[in-house]
Parts: C-alpha cells; sequence; structure tokens
C-alpha cells in the first residue's frame, strides 16, 4: 500500500511541476515559487521510496518515525496552502487547486499507513515491539526465485535478475544456481489447493457425478488470474494514450505558427490573484512538452502494467502444471493392471497426458486475460477512431473483422496440418529407428538402398505435408501485415471521398497508430480461441482419465486376514538381521524389521487363497477356482506350460487382478513385507547400484552376497563407471540377461520376508540359471528362512522345492511336495521327467565355451572398447580446447558465448538454395521501403492539404517546404484541388496494393527457402548415416543418432523458417523506423548513441543467461516425462514393493525443478521486455523532444516519425527474443552439420560390376591369405595373420573363447570391418575389390540376435521382391514355419510387428533361416546362431543346416561346441589367430589340444 500511495505521490509531484513551469512561461516575469517546492517535494518523495526500500531489507523499522514526521509537516502545509485557494475562491476549474487537493489527501494516507504500522508493530512508543521474522522461504538458503519478497520497484522491473544474468556472462547458470522454488509456488501445494478443489464438489454434488475440473481450476487459480486480468486492462488503457499524445502533439505544432502570444498576455490579467497566473484544468493538455513527457510515462506504466500481467498468467501457468501432473501421477500410481494391459490406457496415452494435454492448458491460462481483455480493446480501438474519423473509421475497422475469420481459418487449418505432419514423421523415426537397430543386417545382405528409399518415401510424405504447412504458415503472416494496410487504404480512401473536411495529419497519424493497436488483438485473438478450443479437448481427456478404473482396494495390504492364522504370532527369540526402520513419508508406514526363524513346530502359512476366480477386467475368468497355501519360509514353486496362467497366480496375490469370487490372504507379518522380480525385467533410469538397493539403505556386505549370487560382478566390471553407471532408458542399453539379473538382484537385496520370482531364468544362460539357484534362491534366500515363490519352466529343480504348485488353463492341476506329486499323479511325473532328462541333456552339452552371458559381456565390451576410443579422442580435444581457454583470458570465453553462430546460419541458408537466399533477401528489403513509402506518401498528402487548406481559409500560406509550396497555387478552384485529391489516392492505392503483394511474396519466400533447407539437410544425412562404416553405430549411441532425426530435424522443419521470418521482419522495422525519425528530426540521432549502447549491452547479456535458461529447462523436462513412463511400465514392482511414496516424492521433485527452470526463463524474458520496452519509450520520448525542439518541421513527418518510434517499442524486445531462439535452434543445424562429416564407406571397389560373373560364387571355394584385420586405424589389430583353405561345399567350425576373433572374421567375409593387410579369395576374386553392394548380396549370414521389421513377412524373406511365392513358402517349411504361417492371416502377408515382438525368440530365428535359404548363395555364414535359442528351435536349425544346404559351404560359429562336432572341418582361435585347424575327430585325439578341453570340460 505504501509503494501504491508513494509512486501516485510522485505523479502528482510531476504534474505540479509541470503546470509550474507553463504557468511561469506565460507571465511576464519570473515566479520559481510556482515550480520549485513541487521539485523539492518530488525529491524527497524519492528519497522516501529508498529510504523506505532500505528500512525494508535492513529489517530497522524504528528509523519509520522519521519519515512519518516528514508526512505530518507536508500534510499540515498542503492543507494551509488549499485553504488559502478556497479563500481566493480557486475551484476545481483551476489545475493547480486540484494537485493541491490530491496531495494533501495522499499525505493524509501515507501518515495514516505510518501510524497503523506502528499500532501494528507496537514500534518507537511501546516496550515490547513485536519481531518481525523474514518469510520462511528466504530463512532457507536454497530458495533463490526472489519475485514474491522483492519491493515493488523490483517487482516491476525485475531488477533481482540483474545478479543473475549478469553473471552467465561469466559462467553459465546451473541447477545449483537457480536453487529451489517458494512454497507456494512447489507442486506439491498447488496439487493440495487444486485436490481440494476437486475432491469439495464430490461431497457437494452428485457422488456418482465426476467433479467439473474447470470449477476446481477456477477455485484453485482464479485469483491471480483476476489480478492479471485487472493489470491488462490498465495496459490496454494506457495503450490508447500513444494514439491521442500524438494526434495532440502533431495538433499542437500544426497551430504553433498560427497562435499568437497576445491572447495569453490578455489572459494574465484575468486570472490574476496577487499576480500568479491560474491554468485551468485542460490549458496544460495543450501544451506539447506536457504531452511528451505524459506520452513516455503513459509507455512506461502501460509497459510494466503489460508484463505485470504476463508474469502473473505464467506463474499461474506454471503452478496449475504442476498440480496437474502430480494429480495424473497419483492417478497413475492407482491405475489397474487390467487397464494398462487390456490397452484400455496405453503408455503413449499417458505421455500425451504428461508432454501435451498439461502444457495445452498452461498454455490456455498464459492466454486466457486476452479472451475478455481483448474485445475491450477492440471496442474502444474503433470508438476513438470514429472519434477522429467519422464514417470512413468503421469502414477501415469492418475490413479487420470481416478478414479476422480468415485468420481463425487459417490458424485452424494449420493445427490439422501440424497434427498430419506429426503423424508421418512418426512414421518416418519409426523407419529410422527399426533401420539403425538392424543396420548390421542391412549391411551384411546389402539391403540399405531399399530401406533408404522406404524412409525417403515417408519423408516425401511428411514434406508435402510440410508444404501445405508452410503455406498455411505464410499465409498466416501476410494476413497480419497486409490487413492493416488494407485498412488504412480503405479508410483513407473513403475518407478523401465522403468527408468535405481535409483529412489533417494529426488525425491521419493518430488514426494510423489506432490501426496498429487494433491489429494485434484481432491477430492474437484467433489463437486465443484456437487453444481455448485445445484446452477443452485436454480437459475432457483428463477426466476420462481421471475418471478410469483404479486398482481394488487392496484387501491384503489392510490386513484382513480372515483365515485365523494363530500360529502366526511371533514366538520371541533372537532375530536374525535387523533392519533400520525408516519411515517413506506421510503415510507413515513403515518398512517391518526383519522376522525371527520359527520353532520347527508351527507349521505356517504366509499367503492362502481360496476359492479364487480372478479376472483382468473383461468378466472371464483367468484364473478359476483357486486354492493354495503358500509355507512360511519356504521355496515354493509354480510350473505349467506357458500361458496357463502362472504369473497372473503371483499378480493376483500381489491384489492385480480383479477378484471375481473368493479372496486372498496374508498372514499380519508378511502384508507390508514383499519383493518382487517381474517376469519382464524393468529398470529405473538410475545407477546399477540403485537399481539394486531400491531405496533401501546401502549395506556392503548384503550388496556383495546379492551380487555374487545374481554373478554380477563380470558384468559390472565391463562398465565405464562400475555400479555407478546409469543404466535404463537414458543409459547404456544392457541385454536382457543383464537386465533380468539387476531385476532378480534388487528382489533379494530388499528386505522383506517375502521373495515372488516370476520366471527369473527365462532370459539366462545354463550356467548363470544353475549358479542363481545355488548361491541366490537356496543359499542366500533360504538361510534366511524367507518364504520364496518361483515360476519357472526349469523343470530340473523341482527336486530343491518344499511345495510345488503344477497349473494348466488357468487353474491349479495339483498341489504338493514333489513325493506328493510323484505318488498322486504318476502320470504328470513321468512327464515332468522326458522333460527333465530333456534340459539335462541340454547342460551336460552345453560347455564352458561360449554361453549367452559371455556374449552379452562380449557385446558390451565391445561397445566399450569402441566408445572409449571415440571418447579418448573427444577427451583429447576437449583437453585442447580446455588449454586454450586457459591460454585466454575469461573475456575470450565470454565473448565465445556471445557470439552469434554466423558460420552455422550460412550453412543453413546456403542449404536452402542461393536463389531463395537472394529472393528473400530483396523482397524483404523491397516491401520495407514500400511499407516506408506508404506512410510517407500519408505524411506529405495530409501535409498538402493542410497548406491547400489554409490558402482556402486564410491569406497567410505557412507552408515553407518547396515541395509543398508547388501545390499552394492550386488555390485558385476546388477542382483542381479534386484532381490533386484524386492524384493522392491513386499514388497511396498504388503503394499500399504493391505493399501487400510484397508481404505474400516475402512470407511465402521464407517458408519455403526453410522448406528446403529443411528437405537438404535431411536427405543427406540420411544417406551419410546409413552408408556410414559399421564402427561408426558401435561408437555413436543410438539416441544420440535418432535425436539428429528426431528434436533436430523437427527444429529445422518447422521451428527455424518462423524464427527467422520474425527477426528478420522485426530487425527491418526498428532499421526502418529508425531511419524514418533520424530522417524527419536528425537531432534525434544524439539521444540514440546511448540508447544503441543500452541495447547492444541488454542483448548481449540477455542471449547468453536466456541460451542457458533454455537448456536447462529442456534438461529437466526429459527426467520428468522419463519418470511418468518410467513409472507406468513398472507400476506392479513399484506396488509390490509398496514404494508408492518414495516415487511420488521424486516426481515433485523433478517436477519443482523444471518448474524452477521455466520460472527462471520467464522471468528473464519480463527482464529483457521491460528495459526494452523503456528503451523503446526513451526513443519515443527523445523523437518528440527533437520534433519540438527543431522548428519548421512539417506536422505530417512529426505525426510519422513518432508514429514509427511508438512500432519500435513492439518491436524492440522480438529483435532480441527471435535472435536468442535463432541461437538456440541453430545448435539443431549444428549437430545434424556434425554427423555430415563422417567418412562412407568405400562402396565402389576397384572392380566393375560387368566384369563379376552374374552366378559368382558358384562354388563356395574360400581361401584366405595372411590376413590381417582391426576395427579402426586408431585401434590393435583383431585378426593377426590369419591364413585357411575351404573347400567348396564343406561344412566349417569356428570356436575360441570371448575375444578370440572369431565374429570378426565372420565381418571380414563381408568386407565390414578394416582389412589392412591380406585378402580374402572367393572363387577366384578377391573381394576386396569388388564393389560393397555386390558382394554382400551374393552372401548369406545368420546372425546371433534375430531381426525382423514391422511389415509383412514376404518383406521380411524378400524385400528386393525378386522370389516367387513357392519359393518363400519352400523356404517357410524348410524352416518348420510353414503351418504356423499358414494359420495366420494373410499368410505370407501376415503381419510382423516392430522388431518381430509377436514371434517367439525361436521362431525369429527360424525366419531368418529361412531368410538365408531365400537367398540362394553357395556360401553361408552361422554367426552364434543358436546362442540365444532353446534346444527344440536348436535341432530343428542343425538339421535344415545339414539337409537344405547340403551342397553350399556352410561356416558356423560355434556357441555351443556340440553343435560343430559333425564339420568337416574344425578352426580353433585364440587372441586372433588360428590355433587348431583339423577335422573335429582328429583334434579330439589331441591330448592337450584347446578343442579337446573344451569339450572334455562339460563331459
Amino acid at each position: 500500500m505504501r509503494w501504491i500511495l508513494t509512486f501516485t505521490l510522485l505523479f502528482v509531484h510531476v504534474c505540479e511541476i509541470a503546470e509550474g513551469i507553463v504557468s511561469n512561461q506565460t507571465m511576464k516575469s519570473p515566479h520559481l515559487h510556482l515550480f520549485m517546492p513541487a521539485f523539492i517535494g518530488f525529491i524527497a518523495a524519492t528519497t522516501s521510496v529508498v529510504y523506505y526500500h532500505n528500512i525494508e531489507t535492513a529489517n530497522f523499522p524504528k528509523l519509520l518515525l522519521a519519515l512519518f514526521i516528514y508526512w505530518v509537516l507536508a500534510f499540515i502545509t498542503k492543507t494551509i496552502k488549499l485553504w488559502k485557494f478556497v479563500e481566493s475562491e480557486k475551484g476545481p476549474q483551476h489545475l493547480r487547486f486540484c494537485i493541491t487537493a490530491m496531495l494533501v489527501i495522499l499525505y493524509g494516507l501515507l501518515m495514516a499507513v505510518e501510524v497503523n504500522v506502528i499500532r501494528v508493530r507496537k514500534y518507537v512508543f511501546f516496550a515490547s515491539p513485536q519481531k518481525v521474522k523474514p518469510p520462511e522461504d528466504l530463512q532457507d538458503l536454497g530458495v533463490r526465485f526472489l519475485q514474491p519478497f522483492v519491493n515493488l520497484l523490483s517487482k516491476a522491473t525485475y531488477w533481482w535478475m540483474n545478479p543473475l544474468i549478469m553473471g552467465a556472462h561469466k559462467r553459465p547458470i546451473e541447477l545449483k544456481k537457480i536453487g529451489k522454488l517458494p512454497i507456494a509456488m512447489r507442486a506439491l501445494t498447488n496439487y493440495l489447493r487444486l485436490k481440494d478443489a476437486y475432491e469439495e464438489q464430490r461431497h457437494v454434488e452428485d457422488r456418482e457425478k465426476a467433479p467439473s475440473i474447470w470449477k476446481s481450476m477456477y477455485r484453485a487459480f482464479g485469483r491471480p488470474i483476476l489480478l492479471s486480468s485487472t493489470f491488462r486492462y490498465l495496459a490496454d488503457l494506457l495503450g490508447f494514450a500513444g494514439p491521442l499524445c500524438i494526434s495532440g502533439i502533431v495538433s499542437n505544432l500544426e497551430k504553433r505558427n498560427e497562435t499568437a502570444v497576445a491572447a495569453a498576455a490578455i489572459n494574465v490579467d484575468n486570472t490574476t490573484s496577487s499576480g500568479v497566473y491560474f491554468m485551468e484544468s485542460t490549458e496544460l493538455l495543450e501544451n506539447t512538452p506536457v504531452l511528451a513527457v505524459l506520452l513516455f510515462l503513459a509507455l512506461v506504466l502501460q509497459r510494466t502494467f503489460l508484463q505485470a500481467s504476463y508474469y502473473v498468467t505464467i506463474e499461474t501457468g506454471i503452478n496449475l502444471r504442476g498440480a496437474l501432473l502430480a494429480m495424473i501421477y497419483n492417478k497413475i500410481l492407482r491405475l489397474s493392471t487390467s487397464n494398462m494391459s487390456m490397452g484400455e490406457m496405453t503408455l503413449g496415452q499417458i505421455n500425451n497426458l504428461v508432454a501435451i494435454e498439461t502444457n495445452q492448458l498452461m498454455w490456455f491460462l498464459f492466454l486466457c486475460p486476452n479472451l475478455w481483455a481483448m474485445p475491450v480493446q477492440i471496442i474502444m480501438g474503433v470508438i476513438l477512431l470514429y472519434y477522429l474519423l467519422r464514417e470512413s473509421a468503421l469502414i477501415g475497422a469492418a475490413v479487420i473483422v470481416l478478414l479476422a475469420p480468415i485468420q481463425y481459418l487459417i490458424a485452424t487449418k494449420l493445427a490439422d496440418t501440424q497434427k498430419s505432419t506429426l503423424d508421418y514423421s512418426t512414421e518416418r523415426l519409426k523407419k529410422t529407428t527399426e533401420i539403425l537397430k538392424g543396420i548390421k543386417l542391412l549391411k551384411l545382405y546389402a539391403w540399405e538402398n531399399i530401406f533408404c528409399d522406404s524412409v525417403e518415401d515417408s519423408r516425401g510424405k511428411e514434406l508435402t505435408s510440410l508444404r501445405t504447412f508452410a503455406f498455411y504458415t505464410s499465409m498466416s503472416i501476410f494476413m497480419n501485415a497486409a490487413i492493416p494496410i488494407a485498412a488504412v487504404l480503405a479508410t483513407f480512401v473513403t475518407h478523401a471521398y465522403l468527408n468535405e473536411e481535409r483529412l489533417s495529419p494529426s488525425k491521419a497519424f493518430a488514426s494510423l497508430a489506432l490501426f496498429h493497436i487494433l491489429v494485434t488483438p484481432l491477430f492474437l485473438l484467433s489463437t486465443v480461441v484456437r487453444f481455448a478450443v485445445k484446452a477443452l479437448v485436454s480437459v475432457q481427456k483428463l477426466g476420462e482419465f481421471l475418471q478410469s478404473d483404479e486398482i481394488g482396494d487392496d484387501s491384503w495390504r489392510n490386513g484382513d486376514m480372515s483365515v485365523s492364522l494363530e500360529s502366526c504370532k511371533k514366538p520371541t527369540g533372537v532375530t536374525n538381521r535387523k533392519r533400520p526402520r525408516y519411515q517413506l513419508d506421510s503415510y507413515g508406514y513403515e518398512q517391518p524389521s526383519r522376522r525371527q526363524p520359527r520353532p520347527a513346530e508351527t507349521e505356517d502359512i504366509a499367503v492362502k487363497v481360496s476359492s479364487g476366480f480372478f479376472t483382468w477386467g473383461n468378466n472371464l475368468s483367468t484364473l478359476s477356482d483357486i486354492n493354495i497355501s503358500i509355507p512360511t519360509g519356504q521355496l515354493t514353486m509354480i510350473v505349467g506350460q506357458v500361458g496357463c496362467g502362472k504369473s497372473s497366480l503371483l499378480l493376483a496375490m500381489l491384489g492385480e487382478m480383479q477378484t471375481n469370487r473368493g479372496g486372498v490372504y496374508w498372514s499380519n507379518k508378511n502384508r507390508y513385507s514383499v519383493a518382487y522380480a517381474a517376469q519382464k525385467s524393468w529398470l529405473l533410469n538410475a545407477t546399477v547400484e540403485e537399481n539394486i538397493t531400491f531405496g533401501s539403505p546401502f549395506n556392503k556386505q548384503r550388496y556383495k552376497a546379492v551380487i555374487d549370487a545374481c554373478s554380477l560382478q563380470p558384468d559390472i566390471d565391463l562398465l565405464p563407471f562400475g555400479d555407478q553407471t546409469e543404466i535404463g532408458e537414458r543409459g547404456i542399453n544392457l541385454s536382457g540377461g543383464q537386465r533380468q539379473r539387476i531385476c532378480v538382484a534388487r528382489a533379494l537385496y530388499q528386505n522383506t520376508n517375502i521373495v515372488f520370482l516370476d520366471d527369473p531364468f527365462s532370459a539366462l544362460d545354463i550356467h548363470l540359471s544353475d549358479h542363481l539357484m545355488q548361491e541366490g534362491i537356496l543359499k542366500f534366500l533360504q538361510d534366511d528362512k524367507r518364504t520364496v515363490v518361483l515360476v519357472t519352466h526349469k523343470l530340473q529343480y523341482l527336486i530343491h522345492a518344499d511345495w510345488i504348485i503344477a497349473m494348466k488353463d488357468g487353474s491349479v492341476l495339483r498341489e504338493g511336495t514333489l513325493k506328493d506329486i510323484q505318488n498322486n499323479d504318476v502320470q504328470l511325473y513321468e512327464h515332468w521327467k522326458t522333460l527333465m532328462n530333456r534340459q539335462d541333456q541340454e547342460l551336460e552339452k552345453d560347455t564352458e565355451l561360449e554361453s549367452q552371458t559371455t556374449l552379452e559381456r562380449k557385446t558390451l565390451r565391445r561397445a566399450f572398447y569402441s566408445r572409449e576410443a571415440k571418447n579418448q579422442v573427444d577427451d583429447e580435444d576437449e583437453e585442447e580446447e580446455e588449454e586454450e581457454d586457459e591460454d585466454d583470458n575469461m573475456s575470450t570465453t565470454t565473448s565465445r558465448r556471445s557470439k552469434i553462430p554466423w558460420k552455422v546460419c550460412w550453412r543453413y541458408l546456403s542449404s536452402g538454395g542461393f536463389f531463395m537466399v537472394f529472393m528473400m533477401v530483396f523482397s524483404k528489403l523491397l516491401k520495407h521501403s514500400v511499407m516506408v513509402a506508404i506512410d510517407y506518401w500519408l505524411a506529405y498528402w495530409t501535409s498538402a492539404n493542410r497548406s491547400n487548406g489554409s490558402s482556402f481559409n486564410s491569406t497567410s500560406n505557412f507552408s515553407t517546404d518547396s515541395n509543398f509550396t508547388t501545390y499552394s497555387n492550386f488555390t485558385e478552384d476546388g477542382d483542381s484541388y479534386n484532381e490533386h485529391q484524386s492524384y493522392y489516392v491513386w499514388v497511396f492505392s498504388i503503394l499500399c496494393g504493391s505493399g501487400i503483394v510484397l508481404c505474400l511474396i516475402t512470407s511465402l519466400t521464407v517458408e519455403f527457402l526453410g522448406l528446403s533447407a529443411a528437405t537438404n539437410l535431411h536427405h543427406n544425412l540420411l544417406n551419410k548415416i546409413i552408408h556410414a562404416p559399421l564402427r561408426f553405430f558401435d561408437v555413436t549411441p543410438l539416441g544420440q543418432i535418432l535425436n539428429r532425426f528426431s528434436a533436430d530435424t523437427n527444429i529445422i522443419d518447422q521451428h527455424i523458417p518462423p524464427t527467422l521470418e520474425s527477426l528478420t521482419r522485426s530487425t527491418l522495422l526498428c532499421l526502418s523506423a529508425i531511419g524514418v525519425i533520424a530522417f524527419v528530426t536528425p537531432a534525434f540521432l544524439i539521444a540514440m548513441l546511448p540508447i544503441t549502447v543500452g541495447f547492444y549491452f541488454i542483448q548481449k547479456y540477455f542471449r547468453v543467461a536466456s541460451k542457458d535458461l533454455q537448456d536447462l529447462d529442456d534438461s529437466t523436462q526429459l527426467p520428468l516425462l522419463c519418470h511418468f513412463s518410467e513409472t507406468a511400465e513398472g507400476l506392479t514392482t513399484i506396488r509390490a514393493f509398496r514404494h508408492e511414496a518414495r516415487f511420488k516424492q521424486r516426481m515433485l521433485e523433478l517436477t519443482d525443478t523444471n518448474n524452477t527452470a521455466y520460472l527462471f526463463l520467464s522471468a528473464a524474458n519480463r527482464w529483457l521486455e521491460v528495459r526494452t520496452d523503456y528503451l523503446g519509450a526513451w526513443i519515443v520520448l527523445a523523437a518528440a523532444v527533437a520534433a519540438i525542439l527543431t522548428t519548421g518541421t512539417k506536422s505530417g513527418l512529426v505525426g510519422l516519425g513518432l508514429t514509427y518510434a511508438l512500432t519500435v517499442t513492439n518491436y524492440l524486445n522480438w529483435v532480441v527474443r527471435n535472435l536468442a531462439d535463432l541461437e538456440v535452434q541453430m545448435a539443431a543445424v549444428k549437430k545434424v552439420n556434425s554427423f555430415l562429416s563422417i567418412e562412407s564407406e568405400n562402396y565402389e571397389g576397384s572392380m566393375d560390376v560387368s566384369q563379376v560373373p552374374d552366378d559368382w560364387p558358384q562354388q563356395g571355394e574360400i581361401k584366405i591369405q595372411d590376413l590381417c584385420v582391426r576395427y579402426d586405424p586408431s585401434l590393435k589389430p583383431v585378426l593377426k595373420h590369419v591364413s585357411a583353405y575351404i573347400n567348396p561345399g564343406q561344412k566349417v567350425g569356428i570356436c575360441g573363447r570371448t575375444g578370440s576373433g572369431k565374429s570378426s572374421l565372420s565381418l571380414a567375409f563381408f568386407n565390414l570391418v578394416d582389412v589392412y593387410h591380406g585378402n580374402i579369395v572367393i572363387d577366384g576374386i578377391d573381394i576386396c575389390k569388388l564393389p560393397l553392394q555386390t558382394l554382400r548380396s551374393r552372401l548369406s549370414i545368420i546372425l546371433q540376435d534375430p531381426v525382423l521389421f514391422s511389415g509383412s513377412i514376404r518383406f521380411n524373406l524378400d524385400p528386393e521382391r525378386t522370389c516367387t511365392d513357392d519359393r518363400l513358402w519352400e523356404a517357410l517349411e524348410i524352416a518348420q514355419l510353414k503351418n504356423m504361417v499358414k494359420a495366420l492371416p494373410g499368410g505370407l502377408d501376415g503381419v510382423v510387428t516392430e522388431g518381430g515382438e509377436n514371434f517367439s525368440v525361436g521362431q525369429r530365428q527360424l525366419f531368418c533361416l529361412a531368410r538365408a535359404f531365400v537367398r540362394k548363395s553357395s556360401i553361408l555364414i552361422m554367426d552364434e546362431a543358436t546362442a540365444s535359442i532353446d534346444m527344440a528351435t536348436e535341432n530343428i536349425l542343425q538339421k535344415v543346416v545339414m539337409t537344405a544346404f547340403a551342397d553350399r559351404t556352410v561356416v558356423t560359429i560355434a556357441h555351443r561346441v556340440h553343435t560343430i562336432l559333425t564339420a568337416d572341418l574344425v578352426i580353433v582361435m585364440k587372441r586372433g589367430n588360428i590355433l587348431e585347424y583339423d577335422k573335429p575327430e582328429t583334434l579330439l585325439e589331441q591330448e592337450g589340444g584347446l578343442f579337446a578341453s573344451f569339450v572334455k570340460a562339460d563331459m
């Protein structure tokens, strides 16, 4: 209150000074007493502001007494003055009387405020003053966002941001620097507000009816929106002061020559009292300098209010988004599993809610004050126009209003086009992802170009859509620029013909400024309406989501133990291992401490299901009539065929399924103590250690034991930072087995009574499974007497089970110990026995040689081996840069950060084509020249009107400029004037018409320049990446490559062109405006100098800070989105562990971090806009003062200059913001360019394709001569001087330990690695000389990981479309897939989903076999092809290779030694050399031979 009163006081003092000076000028002798006291009062009021600010910061209120005394004295003196005025019969008609009355009121109010403060705080005269503590937020040193706590001046100008924005120049802004959010802005605070408002409706209204989200939003966030709207109304009203002041200044200058001072002198006698001149209230506003100052003050205030309005809505929008995110997250944690699994609620939908719908609502809130402010602004504008121009103004306004719906139409078209573009780009990205994931296969089969064309095809569709998008965008920009020209044209032309009265410059330029004001709300209105429609849709989606099914009420968690388990009471005894109790959060549930071992006599049941019927929500029971008991402290195994409901049974016990009948009952102590490892492994985006400890306290000994039990140590050793390496979606990609073992380790590490393991062996090889069973389950868990429930297919472990549950078709077939089953169900036991024997054989055959785990580790090692080499190079570069930086001083790094990336901009523009660049520059310059010409012609026309008009009416012709006097001769008769009138109108119309046409051309050229740049950049990028050597894909993370195709391409496609357009437009507008003002009043250039310096520093500081804050906003958004999708994926695990509270806490932290970054970014934008707006106000003041001081300037030109000065205010901040945006967006072009410099593979070869026989290789004879191979010239060789000879049709096996060079040899056949010495000759041709396409298309390979692409089965077998259906069916028959494919809908055209997920791993591998057979090559290479498949599939594969490929050369890289025992030749490798080379029988006879030891090791 005190601040507002003091600022009003300052304003009244300014008026008093102005009134005094003007009155003084009117009188013959100087009267200093008229303005000097007012000036001293102004200084005193300013001092009081500073004084009060310092008292506030120092928190020492006793000093307020001094202020109080000053207000009392001032109040007394002004009251006496007012009394004297009343005595001398002066009243409200006199300005000085009004000002004095205002001062009396203000001083009285300020006095009252101080008295009240003294009364409340008990200062000064009281013995015990009240201590004032700073707000709670400021006691927490982590809060750096000070906007709510600083004084009014700092709030209005964002002064508190100065240290941050200027500091960014020296060192980048980091998360630490922006600190925490104030309590009132935190997501939790706002969530509670919104939730209360939402729940309130439930109690009041019909309980069944869904509460309204709109009402909740209004109740929770309505007040700040009302405040913002008030600021907005004040700003809009002040906005109209500009045109009115211009009108006043110009008309005063027109009258300046006519008015005689004599009249004023006569006045003096009439209004003197004691020789002092008393001014009428209206007289002050007729004074030109006063109007100039008023214009300046109105602009400053208008801009301050506008920025305050923006800030309040943005802060409220951010608060709303935080609340909505928390609300959605809470709901996700309670979603029923069936919703997710039945596809009613997909991950995509949840991600959309989080990423799109909440943002739509936030943006709607940003724009919503416009909804009610704009109509008022439009009505006010039209009324003022009518006042100035009468009927013709209505025609201009009608043009604007009639063209506005077209804007809306274009806006909706734009939104639709954007949607279809998004669909096409999603399709393109999906294809690109598939290509990058299967790049090795594509290169080996020489299919890169087929798949590349497929992506280009999708890109073609996307570009067609983008073309439409570019067209509509340019139409939108065109309409925005053309509507004011059309309106001005219509108005002035009709005015010329309808009105008798000549158009004066003051009216012309005031109405021109009004048109500029009017266009903005009409242009924005379409955007606001569009956002309102989107917000309605978002709220509907959000409502549906909040009403969707939730999980049951978890009676097991609430402890309804209906089965009386008396024996469950805890017996006293020694505790095995105490677990520290710790609170998880406000729910106050604690992790129970460890149980004590039970005395033998208490037979105990941990979980019991009685007559349970469970469903996934479609009312059909998935599990029916379940009656089971899980004994405490024992190992229970659940077995059965695939799909018989084993996993469902676990989930039913965990309360994830809907119960139709019956129930699940838990003993009291086990209720909150469950660990669970799901079948589909689920990892957090966190370090390995965090994934395993999962929020439990770290216990080194226990952690080590768990890691050993899951054999994770060798894998951890391979990771670059050991167990501190980030894994998960954003981290390092681990293989299935590694992921699964981490999930099992998590379940083992948790100190819970019950452990549920859902098929933990599925992705593990036999050795690991055994180790995990022995060390992990039997030793680690059973020693602890923990209750273990294990779902498995490995029947050989049944002998270890204390209790077995056999399932079939959703119900329990048998329950009991193995002995019970052996006695009671002989048939089942025998069936198990045969299966067990088969699995045992597999175990015997499987040697130590190459287990799947070793392969996984190999892949991991290869990824890091290559990545390390790359990192080394990168590190070296960075070190060099750092050294350079150290040599340079601080200022150079600063200048490097604030430099605009001109080189990248030029690269971008040149990608668009030189003709388009020339067109853009030329049309832009021409357009802005024409725009200036239009306004200049208007000035010329109206000034000529004045000169003609005056010679009609008076003898004095005051036009001095030769241009204007020419027309004063045409005064004799009206006809000649009318001829000139039509001459002016015609020129004006032609200029306006060409201006409109040029607007269209410029808007089209910029958009289509952007489009052609986007087309070329994507095309070059795709070709470079697809033809890059395989090594590039080992070294570069997949996510990084995909980012170039997704985020960066999107920025280049859709964001750079509009930014570029806006930047060039606003820059040229500002330059042309400054040029015009300088032309009209050259004196203005003197004032321009300091303004330019100020502008340079503001933009320099802002760009650097804005870039940092933008990066922070982007980098904090990703973890938040990932956390949501991560939670949705791992719902069952999170709920089983009862860790919902911890995840909620994490979500709130991530939301707050992101909101802090976003708030600072918007505060930085306000900081910039307030400063550029104030600079704009100074420009207007300078232009006005220069015009007043320069005598003899045409009033028309003054009007022109001032109107242009007003537009500068609007565009200065856009120049800087667009520049900052463009700088950020150009980073995308830079990243794409960095990939365009990759070396491609040499596809040509030294031989011509015509020299290669069509049926090469016919025999399949292979000679390897002294071969040396490395992955990269910078790396060590992986094969050293290898020589071998393979006869046509021979079956060759290659084996060796991990890293011995087996796979490298298989890649050398396809020339995928660097062969720097020696050669491979196939059927007489050196393969290094062949064109790559020819070589790779003539050989066949089956890889270890089966790769299928989305599409049809036909496409996967034969993408080149060269084979007949019979040939494909034959291949499927050989691979034993014919019957399965026939059963599919569509047969050969049956659908294959992404990555072939709709087939099992074994089936996928058989498809790969069929694919190899379709290509009738005489050489087949099998690279560990049986590594990831089960025994049955492997047997099929072996059989097929022996029969179907009997006449072909087959080279098998062995994963299991027994697969090559029947080969014609075995090659044993070690460290890149051939160690043994002979028939398998011969090698087995060699005592101490490596091959013999491999085979023996497992017998």
